[in-house]
């Protein structure tokens, strides 16, 4: 059962979707290399888990990334062979950059890329096969009316993959990546793209986000059932998944 309009309005977590907008605007010239800098390359592995989770249990033929920024996973995901890839984003300069990646590649055919609201696509109910995304959910302005609408609009069955970063507990771990988001990470970030705020709101970005189990548990709540995390190294980052409903009976992954 999807969660009543003043559930979701006790979920909003993240900053105004204009502030989100500006911020990735301001910081799209230099977002792919500062990606791929300070994740130590770590991210593109990453993104390549995450689809290939997905193809173990399903074959979609049209799949929707939401806050697709550049077109990375959208691109990572052509390994599965669907049809087309649309993406959607709210940064236009963030897409202006992923379409000329994307057209150089040679994939245009295969991947659109739209300027559009997380919480309020468009699209029509069960317009995809699958939904994903890569490290945005966390810029959601309402985390579980982000999820609840990439739910609404895949056919039941589908399958959502999210990645995301999340906190690891273990020690050292746990300290080693608290030093680095909170005092490594935002130094680099600054001296690169010149944005003296974008790279401070990562790291509080990511300290806020609801990870873990209770991603988990806002995933139930958006609809999704048979909902798992996967822990990438060491719990750095996180692979979430579910699937839509079939028949109002629970899939259980294999």
């Amino acid at each position: 059962m999807n969660p009543e309009p003043m559930e979701q309005t006790n979920r909003k977590n993240g900053p105004p979707a204009e502030q989100v907008e500006r911020m990735f605007d301001s910081i799209s010239k230099h977002y792919d290399l500062l990606n791929h800098l300070l994740s130590l390359g770590t991210d593109r592995l990453w993104r390549r888990k995450a689809v290939m989770l997905m193809g173990k249990h399903c074959t979609p033929g049209t799949i929707l990334d939401v806050a697709t920024g550049t077109g990375d996973l959208a691109i990572e995901a052509l390994r599965l062979g669907p049809e087309k890839i649309t993406g959607i984003d709210l940064s236009s300069r963030m897409l202006e950059k992923g379409r000329r990646k994307i057209s150089k590649l040679g994939y245009s055919g295969k991947i659109e890329l739209l300027k559009s609201d997380a919480m309020a696509t468009g699209f029509p109910d069960a317009s995809f096969d699958a939904a994903m995304s890569a490290f945005g959910v966390r810029n959601f302005e309402n985390t579980l009316a982000g999820l609840t609408e990439m739910c609404r609009v895949i056919r039941p069955g589908g399958m959502i993959i999210v990645l995301e970063f999340s906190r690891p507990s273990a020690f050292p771990l746990k300290q080693i990546y608290g030093l680095y988001f909170r005092q490594i990470l935002p130094r680099i970030g600054r001296k690169v793209s010149g944005d003296p705020s974008a790279y401070t709101y990562l790291p509080e970005s990511v300290m806020s986000f609801p990870d873990n189990e209770k991603f988990l548990g806002l995933m139930r709540d958006a609809g999704f059932t048979g909902v798992r995390q996967k822990r990438l190294t060491g719990g750095i980052a996180s692979i979430y998944s579910g699937f839509k409903p079939l028949n109002n009976h629970t899939i259980k992954p294999e």
